[in-house]
């Protein structure tokens, strides 16, 4: 941990003089940004009050670029950055957890933009690598991460002071999750909650904000069909992986510029029923319980071509008969490349615990 934390240091050192006095046109706008973390694995179940024996360090290296405008969605969220972090962090107990080195996107807006202090929200969302994972013989303590590879998700709550024109500080607290979207297990995750504080280094020559006169909204219909496919796990430490899908009709009226709201209907098909209800005491099984439709309200916000969803539904229907939950929810973000076809990744739950990832395509129109 150490070791990292100091060559991260070395690394941003060693570009300064090499970047000058931050005049390099080809990096308009953009920062280089050196963070380092304090706090404590969240103690979800008991055993993680018994295994976290130290406090959390963490490290992260960001490359950032500040938006000036030039799109309209860029002025409509007041001038957002974007960005991507390399971390490296200790997870409380070395021997059972490790180490996590991740590599993540993450999109800041400013809730209060100064010219010399911000508030931000910044969300973030990668890959990371654990260095300990589940193992009966050697590492069985371990029931919080079962593979190398994992999604790690990121949020941010924090403050940039600007010391210069080139140097900036930053503080906030971070939450983390850290888990492998039910591909493998065992799945608990790991959330992390810490305080930071760093310094911004600007790389590249600043521009002035441009500034137009924002259209009139003109209320608008959507209309989607889509079809998503995925994988899950069915039983703890069980490696096979079975598949998933849905197919979804989706209505929402475009609010704003911003906002759009609606619904739709589900149709899931999830083949790991079979061997969910082959334990003893759970009912027959039937292949029409491989299958479950449902209805879900929508709520979207959009920048640009780029949108993030939140869906809530229920059951109607064919039901869910593995636990006999009634609701499920989906996070999805979505990209529209063109008029008429979209692609998106969403994460399907059942309120917080996870079911599955899905990868989707649709066709979409609008109509007024």
């Amino acid at each position: 941990m150490e070791k990292a934390s100091h060559f991260m240091l070395f690394t941003l050192l060693l570009l300064l003089p090499i970047i000058g006095n931050g005049q390099v046109k080809r990096f308009e706008n953009t920062a280089l940004r050196l963070d380092g973390h304090f706090g404590y694995l969240i103690p979800e179940y008991q055993l993680f009050n018994q295994l976290a024996e130290k406090p959390i360090g963490s490290v992260e290296l960001s490359f950032q670029k500040q938006t000036s405008g030039k799109r309209f969605a860029e002025q409509l969220y007041n001038y957002p950055a974007y960005g991507l972090t390399f971390l490296y962090t200790s997870l409380g107990n070395r021997e059972a957890f490790g180490h996590e080195a991740a590599l993540y996107g993450y999109f800041m807006t400013h809730i209060i933009r100064k010219k010399w202090f911000q508030l931000n929200s910044q969300f973030g969302l990668g890959l990371g690598y654990a260095t300990k994972t589940f193992n009966l013989e050697d590492n069985y303590m371990n029931v919080a991460v079962g593979s190398r590879l994992n999604i790690h998700f990121n949020y941010k709550m924090g403050t940039t002071f600007r010391i210069t024109e080139n140097l900036s500080l930053n503080s906030g607290v971070s939450f983390s999750h850290f888990s492998n979207a039910n591909m493998a297990e065992p799945n608990l995750g790991v959330n992390t909650l810490t305080a930071y504080a760093g310094i911004n280094r600007s790389i590249g020559q600043s521009t002035d904000f441009v500034k137009t006169e924002r259209p009139k909204h003109i209320g608008s219909n959507e209309f989607a069909f889509i079809y998503a496919a995925g994988g899950k796990h069915a039983r703890a430490l069980q490696s096979t992986i079975y598949f998933t899908s849905s197919l979804s009709v989706e209505y929402k009226r475009h609010i704003s510029h911003k906002f759009r709201l609606g619904g739709g209907l589900d149709l899931f098909y999830d083949s790991s029923t079979k061997t969910e209800l082959s334990t003893p005491g759970n009912k027959a099984f039937k292949s029409s319980y491989d299958f479950r439709t449902g209805i879900h309200l929508a709520q979207e916000l959009a920048y640009g071509p780029f949108s993030f969803i939140l869906q809530e539904g229920v059951y109607v229907g064919l039901t869910n008969h593995v636990d006999g939950k009634v609701y499920y929810n989906r996070a999805i973000v979505r990209y529209r490349w063109n008029d008429h076809f979209l692609i998106h990744i969403s994460m399907k739950s059942h309120l917080h615990i996870l079911d599955y990832p899905e990868v989707g395509f649709g066709y979409w129109f609008k109509k007024s």
